[in-house]
């Protein structure tokens, strides 16, 4: 049942990429979206070039670059005032 719905999952996930690189507007709208995960991830990491001197890391994965792209640099202090009010 699992080999079913994997095939399942895939196969509309590529009907769904290819229905959106058929529409320009939403080409560009993806490739909008694209950049800001890349500046997102880039941001996190640079934050992350500086923990020799602040003394903490925030992980770079799904749910801390979702937040930066939605929220933008306030989410990056959001990140940042959870891990100093959390460990």
């Amino acid at each position: 049942m699992n080999l079913i719905v994997t095939i399942l999952f895939l196969v509309s996930a590529v009907m769904l990429v290819a229905l959106l690189l058929r529409n320009r507007h939403a080409r560009s709208w993806l490739a909008y979206a694209m950049l800001h995960v890349v500046v997102a991830a880039f941001l996190l990491y640079f934050l992350n070039l500086l923990s020799a001197y602040t003394g903490f890391r925030i992980p770079i994965n799904l749910p801390t670059v979702t937040s930066v792209v939605v929220l933008g640099v306030p989410g990056v202090l959001m990140l940042v005032g959870l891990k100093l009010t959390v460990v």
